[in-house]
C-alpha cells in the first residue's frame, strides 16, 4: 500500500462528501445479492477504515444499514460502531494502490469472474475477527444518518 494518508470522496452529485484518513484495515469484494442490487454491478468493491478515520458532510438517507445521497442515489457508506465501509468507486481519485484481500459470497460470483489470486475466499460473510465475548454477535451496522457528521 502507498503512503496516502487522506482520501476524499463523494456521491455522484457532490451533495455528500467524505474523507478517510490513513490506510484501510482491509479491502474486499462482495458478490452477495444485497451488494449486487445496491451497486447495480456484479459485485461491490469496498475498503474498511476505523470509524474515527471517517468524516462526512451533507444530507444522507438510509435503507437498512446502507446510506445514500437522497438527490442522486449514490451509495455512501456503511457505518458500524468501530468501523466504516466506503465504496471504492466513491473515492475522488481511483485507489489503484488498494487491492482486495478477500472475496465474500463467492457462490454468487459470476461464472465469468475468476477468484482473485492470493485473496481469501468466503462462501458467505467474512468471519468476524474483532473483540467480542465468546458467543456474542459482531457489532451491528448503523445507517450513516445515525453517525456524527463533521462539516
Amino acid at each position: 500500500m502507498s503512503d496516502i494518508s487522506r482520501r476524499t470522496g463523494s456521491c455522484l452529485c457532490g451533495g455528500v462528501r467524505l474523507v478517510v484518513t490513513g490506510q484501510p484495515t482491509r479491502v474486499g469484494l462482495c458478490h452477495c445479492k444485497d451488494c449486487r442490487k445496491a451497486s447495480g454491478s456484479a459485485y461491490a468493491a469496498f475498503a474498511i477504515w476505523p470509524r474515527d478515520a471517517f468524516e462526512t458532510s451533507g444530507e444522507v438517507a438510509s435503507y437498512g444499514t446502507r446510506s445514500f445521497c437522497p438527490t442522486c442515489g449514490s451509495r455512501v457508506a456503511w457505518v458500524g460502531d468501530d468501523e466504516v465501509e466506503v465504496m471504492l468507486g466513491s473515492l475522488d481519485v481511483a485507489p489503484t494502490d488498494l487491492e482486495p484481500q478477500y472475496e465474500l459470497w463467492i457462490g454468487r460470483r459470476e461464472t465469468w469472474l475468476h477468484a482473485l489470486p492470493g485473496t481469501e475466499q468466503f462462501e458467505h460473510d467474512r468471519t468476524y475477527d474483532g473483540p467480542t465475548p465468546e458467543g456474542a454477535a459482531p457489532p451491528s451496522p448503523r445507517p450513516l444518518s445515525d453517525a456524527v457528521a463533521h462539516d
